[in-house]
């Protein structure tokens, strides 16, 4: 299969593009109601081939999306996270989901940083947003540790069309971060 986007090592996570084999865990992910609460909600087999193919297929369209997160220690398929903006998104997004097991294991900080590494160096881009549900204290703690901060209001587009805070920050501000050490 000829690879359509980067791998990414971090210290304890590979970030890869989706894969067929990812499905599977992909549709156990998307039917767990702990891990779709701010997410959209449960999805069956058939909207997470739809997502999953959503995010793949930006790759080609794009350039860009969210990779697959395999735990270094076990090859194991833990969620989803990386750069994001699909059509009518309100900013350029490092966003996360992690499965139930991966949760509180800092996967999630590690990822993101590593993604927004690739978003700022890699895509240039100048912010970069995480849109997170109000109550999803999880996420926001995550967003904190990568040192963003509320910085508006965001709406999804249809059909979620849920309006959520965006978390972020500039480009010059993740530089400066990174250099301290932070």
């Amino acid at each position: 299969m000829m690879a359509i986007g980067p791998t990414i090592e971090t210290e304890r996570l590979i970030l890869r593009p989706p894969r067929a084999e990812d499905f599977d865990s992909w549709c156990a992910f998307h039917a767990d109601e702990d891990v779709m609460r701010h997410l959209g909600g449960v999805q069956g087999p058939e909207l997470t081939w739809r997502s999953m193919c959503a995010m793949t297929g930006a790759w080609t369209i794009e350039g860009f999306s969210m990779f697959s997160v395999i735990e270094k220690a076990t090859g194991e398929w833990v969620g989803r996270l990386g750069p994001w903006r699909p059509y009518g998104w309100p900013g350029t997004e490092v966003g996360w989901g992690l499965v139930r097991s991966a949760w509180g294991k800092g996967y999630a900080s590690e990822g993101a940083a590593a993604a927004m590494d690739y978003a700022v160096d890699i895509l240039g881009w100048d912010e970069v947003i995480h849109t997170i549900d109000p109550a999803n204290a999880g996420s926001i703690r995550v967003a904190e540790r990568l040192g963003s901060r509320v910085l508006r209001q965001a709406t999804l587009p249809a059909p979620l069309i849920l309006t959520l805070d965006a978390y972020g920050q500039s480009a010059d501000e993740w530089r400066a971060r990174r250099i301290k050490g932070a």
